[in-house]
């Protein structure tokens, strides 16, 4: 039995660190476990422009504490006017990474986002041209859909029909929760990837809704069915290049958890490596957690793999109930691996 794993240092391929105060409070969590982070641009107003993002990043390094080596990755929010000049210029200049296509209304934030896929296809030919990734919340937002089934038919409707018509272009389908995304992810073209989360990885529908409504519980895509999340976790941790560690951390105030119309999103980030671990330990996998944790994103993204280590070692680890004004994921909870250096 393995009890104590040295890694490279990770990097987290999907995160949210909102702004202002929250950003404050949320970033020296990501940074203290990932060596870089790709930040997602759904602020109000979003990130469009390279001056913006620009600003953003500068508003990240000043939130990260001093000492701690971490590199924010900057994400344009597309929008039906986006431009493919402004998106080039933004990649040229190395502000931004990539660039995230929001359904309208499809998550928290996304209320600028993209109304009809052919609305931005000038600006996702020029992507595909230039390298620049696409990185895409995967849903549809037709209310006649039901929740449970929205990224399955956003791959029938939309994704499948990208794919054929820019070979070309690098995707990362982000947040993946269904047995159908996975099978779609694993049938594609080296050009296509997927980011999963530790709650997609840890829960099904019923942590949200048997017992009681648990708003801690619920992000967006919401979790399935438990042979969806079956399927997740057999993706994530089978050594493929095509799956890596995106923990779509997003902190929101309790207040605004525990409301009438609670918004979506778990705070992973605190403990986001000691939850991805148990579980790889849980499948007999600890020999393909350096790969899913630090080799396949930066090798999907074209970047260098870290050289600084990790060390995580079997042992508890108590989630406290809250940090600050957020609830954690895992909260109360005790995990069975931690962080040590």
């Amino acid at each position: 039995m393995t009890d104590r794993l040295t890694i490279r240092r990770p990097d987290d391929w999907h995160v949210h660190l909102r702004d202002g105060a929250m950003l404050d409070h949320v970033a020296q969590y990501t940074a203290r476990q990932f060596a870089r982070a790709i930040i997602m641009p759904n602020l109000s107003p979003p990130v469009t422009t390279a001056e913006e993002g620009a600003a953003y990043r500068d508003r990240i390094n000043a939130a990260v504490p001093a000492g701690i080596d971490f590199t924010p990755l900057i994400v344009a929010y597309l929008t039906d006017q986006s431009d493919p000049d402004e998106m080039a210029r933004g990649h040229a200049e190395g502000v931004f990474t990539a660039a995230k296509l929001y359904p309208a209304h499809a998550t928290t934030g996304s209320a600028h986002g993209v109304t009809d896929i052919a609305k931005i296809m000038p600006v996702l030919k020029r992507m595909a041209e230039i390298g620049m990734p696409l990185l895409i919340h995967g849903e549809v937002t037709d209310h006649e859909v039901d929740i449970f089934d929205r990224e399955a038919v956003f791959i029938e409707r939309t994704l499948k029909g990208l794919v054929r018509d820019l070979p070309d272009l690098k995707i990362v389908f982000e947040h993946i929760t269904t047995s159908e995304a996975v099978d779609f992810v694993m049938a594609a073209p080296a050009n296509i990837a997927a980011t999963i989360t530790p709650q997609h990885l840890h829960i099904n529908r019923n942590a949200m809704l048997v017992g009681g409504i648990r708003p801690h519980a619920y992000c967006l895509p919401v979790a399935k069915r438990e042979q969806h999340r079956l399927a997740v976790r057999a993706a994530a941790v089978s050594g493929s290049p095509k799956f890596f560690l995106g923990t779509d951390s997003a902190p929101h105030a309790v207040h605004t958890k525990e409301a009438a119309c609670g918004c979506a999103g778990i705070f992973n980030a605190p403990y986001a490596l000691e939850s991805y671990i148990q579980v790889f330990d849980e499948e007999g996998a600890l020999d393909r957690f350096e790969g899913f944790a630090s080799e396949h994103g930066p090798n999907f993204y074209d970047l260098p793999l870290n050289d600084a280590t990790i060390t995580l070692e079997r042992g508890e680890t108590v989630v406290p109930d809250k940090i600050g004004e957020v609830v954690p994921f895992h909260a109360g909870e005790t995990l069975g691996w931690r962080l040590v250096s």
